[in-house]
């Protein structure tokens, strides 16, 4: 009988969508300790710049890219930029998608002039997680977000983040056809591998598609192409 049970748990474990392994609440005890140290590393942040910085973001901002990335706490833009501000047009949804944040990538590439659309799924991802298996039990609203991945039932975590990848790449190239033809936007599909499920090293920023091109001789040539762009000086 021990057993029977045992096997149904494990079964139900495994059936259970990732985001049910999520903490079931937080502790305000936690936030408390925590807002302090998020004061302190913004006053040693503050420290650290002169008024000059400030001054210099409050005059405007020119990203040189939007960037639609998942809202999983381990995905930042220390891993992309070392001097992200003004820099990166920071787009974060669960899924990495243009879909339910179209709003927000439309205003950085038509009213920033983003040069780079830059999306980024990652390994271990749970939203990938959850909308490859049964997710009928979770909140409506993270449903309806999870509709809108599309990717097979049963796969394996990384496929269904790369192939999630390149399903938005070939969606933004639809949105903003005419900029990429036109020269004016670059989009491109990658991977934040910090499991290093791909095998390409730990941590490391895997592109696999490029204006909808996942094939990977013709992503090289696609971004030697680019390599002498107009923004190619950074602005800090």
């Amino acid at each position: 009988m021990k057993k029977q049970s045992a096997l149904m748990l494990v079964a139900a474990l495994v059936a259970a969508p990732a985001f049910a392994g999520e903490h079931e609440h937080g502790d305000a005890a936690v936030a408390q300790a925590f807002i302090k140290e998020i004061r302190a590393d913004n006053a040693a942040h503050t420290g650290a710049h002169k008024a000059k910085f400030f001054q210099e973001l409050a005059k405007g901002q020119h990203p040189r890219a939007t960037v639609v990335t998942c809202s999983d706490s381990r995905v930042h833009t220390n891993t992309l930029d070392k001097t992200p501000e003004g820099d990166l047009f920071m787009v974060r949804n669960i899924g990495n998608q243009l879909d339910t944040a179209l709003g927000s990538v439309e205003y950085g590439v038509n009213h920033l002039a983003s040069s780079l659309l830059l999306i980024i799924g990652h390994s271990k991802c749970g939203a990938i997680g959850a909308a490859s298996g049964d997710y009928s039990s979770l909140e409506p609203a993270i449903k309806r977000e999870l509709d809108t991945i599309k990717i097979s039932k049963g796969v394996a975590n990384i496929d269904g983040v790369k192939a999630n990848v390149n399903n938005q790449a070939a969606t933004a190239v639809k949105e903003f056809d005419d900029k990429v033809k036109a020269g004016h936007l670059l989009v491109v599909g990658a991977v934040y591998d910090f499991a290093d499920d791909m095998k390409h090293g730990a941590g490391k920023l895997n592109i696999i598609n490029v204006n909808g091109e996942s094939d990977p001789a013709k992503i090289e040539q696609a971004l030697a192409g680019k390599s002498g762009g107009a923004h190619s000086t950074h602005h800090h």
